[in-house]
């Protein structure tokens, strides 16, 4: 369902990304974890183009795109194929919970206001936030914008939902329902592609999780085996950081 083959990525002549490759298939969490710098975030951004790769391609379903070559149209279509929810919400503050999901589905997909309405207020239902369809995001607390975000996403009805960060904004006791919500789009079928500094929160949704150091994917597996029997020195230690700074 998504190949990515050696993908590039450099800023300021600082390799970032070093010929990553990775295939997903339909309906797998793809939890991708690593210290700070490791270029996860990066990563998931040359996924729709927000940050264009140097080189490599990235195929999504039937659209498949070479990142040196690729055109406007090219890069149109593979974004149709994504949606993103960002750490920091990215809401629009003068607009409403609801209106924050219609703008999208009217100005961009063409869809009628009354079809664009009725897709927000089943997902707003589903995030738990229907009665909070006319609220203004300065109103709401983090876990509820977060929310919002992830409807927002879904209204699109992308093939693989990219998630950055998404609990890294959140009070502790606010994560948890975060994490509710993703396992129950999970058991929707929604693929998604999570970068994440949780590991409980890796550990409890992902189907594979992904451990990335200095620019290149160094193992990946079933979260029992990355936390419980990591094979990789690399993987070994920054875990083990982790449990001691814990």
């Amino acid at each position: 369902m998504i190949a990515i083959d050696k993908i590039t990525k450099s800023f300021s002549g600082e390799r970032i990304l070093k010929g990553v490759s990775l295939s997903i298939e339909a309906g797998e969490i793809i939890c991708i974890i690593g210290p700070s710098g490791s270029g996860k975030t990066t990563l998931l951004r040359t996924l729709n183009f927000l940050e264009p790769a140097d080189t490599g391609t990235i195929a999504i379903d039937n659209v498949a795109v070479n990142c040196e070559r690729a055109g406007k149209k090219e890069i149109e279509k593979l974004r149709a194929k994504t949606a993103m929810v960002f750490q920091s919400w990215n809401l629009f503050h003068n607009l409403t919970a609801l209106q924050n999901i219609t703008e999208g589905l009217i100005y961009a997909q063409k869809r009628p206001r009354h079809e664009a309405i009725a897709t927000a207020e089943r997902l707003l239902k589903l995030v738990g936030l229907l009665h909070k369809k006319d609220s203004y995001p300065n109103s709401l607390s983090g876990g509820q914008k977060q929310r919002i975000g992830i409807a927002r996403a879904l209204a699109i009805r992308p093939s693989v939902l990219l998630l950055d960060e998404p609990t890294s904004a959140l009070d502790p006791e606010k994560v948890g329902e975060i994490l509710s919500l993703i396992q129950d789009i999970a058991a929707r079928g929604q693929t998604m592609i999570i970068v994440t500094h949780e590991m409980e929160f890796a550990r409890q949704v992902a189907s594979r999780v992904v451990f990335m150091d200095q620019g290149e994917i160094v193992e990946q597996g079933p979260p029992e085996h990355i936390f419980g029997a990591a094979r990789h020195q690399r993987t070994q230690s920054f875990l083990a950081r982790l449990r001691y700074q814990a």
